[in-house]
């Protein structure tokens, strides 16, 4: 370990520039590295461009102004961990597509029976296990409606259970290499540095120590910091009437070939669902012309109904409250990946795409149950839909619209979901015995389960997460920026200069806080890719093991918990009607006890004196 840090010092004499340096060691290049940076975090924080976007200006930022080379400024794409990154994502994808989490869906539904704190350990337990070898924003949604349909069973409100759910994915995804983006772009990062990366299970011990640590404060103390709010019928939720009907045209009726919207349903309450015409199922758009046998599925109050019952221009056909069979209601959240994010449905053509009817759309505590179509939208919304029960299936595991309606587990073989997870066992058994590189260990996984077709090609390409492959890969050539030009090592004197006083520990406790701090409006990827330069860099100026600062920032990165801002807390968000306030409440303590154990942990079983 210290022959790997001497390495890096080296690096750093031949690549430090003295192009305007001043007194305190400031440098031209530094100036602009640090301004670069202040800058990329602020747009990440304030999402006015996508983080892929924000990195592609970052990077060209850095040539233009002399710092990179291109080969330097494009290097992170060259990384090994950019392969397994990606064939992590396609490996995760075919679970899903082979119904391998529907069945550990169904075993939350099959073990979640008793008391409160058997459910929660229950849950927690189980999407810590799943998060450890695959996207824990995907095992938190594909758990949730389990999660949902046991705290219904058990008469419990869902926010009291989701809260914990996405806690036990962010604690899971930090046990592995592969359960998190966070481990790989740190791994990615020392890599580049030509230090040695981390191994598959390198980090299970101290965050698995760290993941029960976490069940069991949920179980306990945890539980009784969420807030208790009562159980709503969907629509109630949304303040939305919950009454359907069918407006039939009668032959001979004035309507007939009238534009839908020169009746102005909407000015008596009544909003159009969909037209059925014979078996078509059409838009109600304003422009479409009534035809006699038409019927017209309408929300409306009851009220507004019985004041059709007397009209010329319509009959009802269903005035009572019941849906029609073909008919539901459900609620589908917009992941941190969705195509949708930043346009409005009026945009889309929702109806269009999907089949389905927005009714309201859930933000962050507020409903919008009317005038929302210009409403552009934003990660974690969660919109109300109604449709017919296929379409809403349909979207149980869509990328950009992720279904939270409990169904029935999808139709598919046991060999296509066995022939999944083998894949998966014999990528991490061939990496972690040394069999085989890392990333052809997960590459030729990806390649088996397109070559058994247990997915095609095209679906393998959208399962990987193409915006996270450019903000590791373009961060870690600005970690290299950092490096090369001095601007890791000021910033690392700096820190350790005001700590070095309480010692060592404090130094360590500071980049831990730090990280954490920079992961709440970061991305946990971006925070660990910029801090880790910082970590490196001090570690050498104290004379101690780079490897043990850095698995102990890399870790720290992950604790994203005291605001919703982190991708599983996100789809949470919504369905457990939560308040910002619920995740600080709740959030911090863990925190506090994450830092500590890290802080014990770290140190020794990665000695500070290697």
């Amino acid at each position: 370990m210290r022959a790997s840090g001497n390495l890096a010092r080296r690096f750093h004499g031949l690549c430090r520039t003295d192009r305007g340096r001043d007194n305190d060691g400031m440098t031209l290049d530094i100036m602009v590295v640090l301004v670069l940076l202040l800058t990329a975090m602020i747009l990440f924080a304030v999402e006015w461009f996508s983080v892929d976007v924000v990195t592609w200006l970052l990077l060209a930022a850095l040539v233009l102004t002399g710092v990179l080379t291109p080969g330097e400024a494009f290097s992170g794409f060259a990384s090994e961990i950019i392969v397994v990154l990606g064939s992590v994502f396609v490996i995760s994808g075919a679970l899903v597509k082979t119904g391998v989490m529907d069945w550990l869906a169904r075993l939350v539904q099959r073990w979640t029976r008793g008391r409160e704190s058997r459910l929660t350990a229950t849950i927690m337990s189980i999407s810590a296990f799943a998060s450890a070898f695959f996207s824990n924003t995907s095992a938190t949604a594909l758990l949730m409606p389990a999660t949902r349909k046991a705290a219904l069973a058990t008469r419990i409100a869902p926010g009291r259970l989701l809260m914990p759910l996405a806690y036990a994915s962010i604690l899971g995804g930090s046990c592995t290499l592969i359960g998190t983006s966070t481990n790989m772009a740190g791994s990615s990062l020392m890599a580049s540095l030509g230090l040695q990366p981390f191994g598959v299970f390198e980090f299970t011990l101290a965050a698995g120590a760290v993941a029960i640590a976490g069940v069991l404060y949920m179980v306990t103390l945890g539980r009784h910091l969420i807030p208790q709010r009562e159980k709503h019928e969907l629509v109630d939720d949304y303040g939305i009437p919950d009454f359907l009907s069918q407006l039939l045209i009668p032959d001979g009726s004035p309507a007939i070939g009238q534009a839908l919207g020169r009746l102005r349903l909407s000015e008596k309450d009544i909003t159009p669902v969909a037209i059925l015409r014979g078996r078509q199922r059409l838009k109600p758009h304003g422009l479409r012309k009534l035809q006699g046998g038409d019927l017209i599925l309408v929300r409306a109050p009851r009220d507004a109904l019985l004041r059709f019952q007397d009209a010329s221009d319509f009959q009802i056909e269903s005035p009572a409250v019941e849906r029609p069979a073909d008919l539901s209601i459900a609620e589908a959240v917009l992941t941190p990946q969705s195509r949708l994010i930043g346009q409005s449905l009026k945009q889309l053509d929702f109806y269009r795409v999907f089949g389905l009817t927005v009714l309201a759309i859930f933000r962050r505590g507020h409903a919008y149950p009317k005038k929302i179509d210009n409403l552009p939208l934003k990660v974690g919304d969660v919109l109300l839909l109604e449709g017919a029960t296929a379409d809403l299936e349909r979207l149980q595991g869509d990328r950009d619209l992720w279904g939270l309606m409990a169904i029935e587990p999808r139709q598919t073989t046991h060999r296509q979901g066995l022939w999944a997870v083998a894949a998966l066992g014999a990528a991490v058994a061939a990496s972690a015995l040394g069999v085989l590189p890392m990333a052809i260990a997960f590459l030729l996984a990806a390649l088996a389960l397109v070559l058994g077709r247990a997915i095609t090609p095209e679906q393998a390409y959208q399962f990987v997460e193409w915006r996270l492959i450019v903000l590791i890969g373009g961060m870690t050539s600005f970690g290299l920026a950092m490096q090369k030009t001095g601007a890791a090592d000021l910033l690392a004197t700096s820190l350790v200069d005001w700590t070095q006083p309480l010692g060592v520990y404090a130094t360590l406790a500071s980049l831990s806080v730090l990280a954490v701090v920079l992961t709440q409006p970061m991305s946990n990827a971006a925070a660990v890719l910029v801090l880790l330069p910082v970590a490196l860099a001090a570690a050498e100026v104290m004379a101690v093991d780079p490897r043990s600062v850095a698995v102990l920032v890399t870790l720290s990165a992950s604790l994203s918990f005291i605001t919703p801002l982190e991708p599983a807390s996100l789809l949470v968000y919504g369905p457990g009607k939560y308040h910002f306030r619920d995740f600080m409440i709740a959030g911090l303590p863990l925190t506090v006890i994450s830092i500590a154990l890290l802080l014990l942990l770290v140190p020794l079983l990665w000695p500070l004196q290697g």
